[in-house]
């Protein structure tokens, strides 16, 4: 293993940024100056930032480095493709501790490039610091944005249609599965290997997610422009609560409209757990929920991987959940938060 110190900050950063190989227009000079040029001409720029500590947004005693990096990429692409834009650039800062090697930090990057070069993003610049707490990653991503196209979360009207991509509460699951199998993997002898089989895609929805490229490509082709979209970092519930609030609106989401993927179905019941809880407010799925015009209908259906799961309402009918026997739920905001 190769110490940090061996090439110092400045050093540490060529070692890690020197084969980078820029791919968009917009970036006219990456890492290796002052600072990054970018140039978006007529565009209209999205910035977002995403940090993540150890011990409290991720366990490296399961999460693989490579995952890791990938992962903390795709969060923050997936905040600017909420927007309706396209993620451009990145920025990279870690806060590391004397345990790691560079080996480490190495593999780390490799996942961030990936992420990058599977999204077409150039990663132009950072920091890195020593740190006494543990990992530390900060992302910024840029994006662009055509004004008239930019998306905010305070559009939705009366009777727009509430739509979710892909399904909802299989990352929380698959963060469950990895505790219980940390649980017992502490209880046990050296050299004992967890049973993922069969938890695979619960596993990736957790470890390696996606961002919805894919999603907004699609409304973009069928002309469908989104009255209000977020993605869904903290459970749905969490969610339309912040698109409601913002847009002075209420809804109405049904129950058995709500996407669930069996997988995640089947860990829930082996934990005693209710799926359409976890799916409500467990978080990190990373899926895109939008609101969009109720004409938008016959187009909206004809979309792979897109369900109608309710819609929004007058303010005075508040935010509810409709269960299935007709029951009516307020929704609540319980998704996770890291300050509690």
């Amino acid at each position: 293993m190769t110490e940090i110190s061996k090439y110092g900050e400045f050093g540490l950063i060529k070692h890690l940024t020197e084969k980078i190989k820029l791919q968009n227009p917009s970036s006219l000079k990456g890492v290796g100056d002052d600072a990054a040029v970018l140039d978006y001409k007529d565009k209209q720029v999205l910035v977002t930032t995403d940090l993540l500590l150890e011990g409290v947004h991720f366990d490296l005693i399961y999460t693989p480095l490579k995952h890791l990096g990938y992962k903390a990429a795709v969060v923050n692409f997936s905040d600017i493709y909420a927007m309706n834009g396209q993620p451009k650039q990145i920025t990279v800062s870690l806060g590391v501790s004397k345990r790691f090697s560079v080996e480490f930090l190495e593999e780390l990057y490799s996942g961030i490039l990936l992420a990058c070069e599977n999204y077409g993003v150039d990663l132009v610049g950072g920091d890195t610091s020593a740190s006494l707490t543990g990992l530390t990653i900060s992302i910024t991503c840029i994006g662009e944005g055509e004004k008239d196209k930019i998306v905010y979360r305070d559009g939705a009207g009366e009777n727009d249609l509430i739509c979710v991509s892909g399904n909802l509460g299989s990352a929380y699951m698959g963060l469950q599965l990895l505790e219980r199998e940390k649980l017992v993997f502490e209880g046990q002898q050296e050299n004992v290997q967890p049973d993922f089989s069969g938890k695979e895609y619960i596993l990736q929805r957790q470890l390696k997610p996606e961002a919805r490229k894919d999603i907004i490509e699609r409304l973009a082709e069928k002309g469908i422009q989104p009255t209000a979209m977020m993605d869904i970092s903290d459970g749905l519930s969490s969610e339309l609560i912040h698109i409601c609030s913002q847009s002075n609106v209420g809804c109405r989401v049904y129950e058995d409209k709500i996407p669930i993927n069996m997988q995640a179905a089947v860990m829930a019941e082996e934990l005693n757990m209710n799926i359409v809880t976890a799916a409500l407010n467990g978080g990190e799925d990373y899926e895109l929920l939008f609101t969009c015009k109720l004409e938008d209908y016959e187009k909206i259906i004809t979309l792979e991987d897109v369900g109608i799961v309710g819609h929004i309402t007058k303010p005075e009918l508040g935010m509810n959940l409709t269960g299935r026997n007709g029951e009516e739920i307020p929704l609540k905001a319980q998704g996770w938060n890291s300050l509690e």
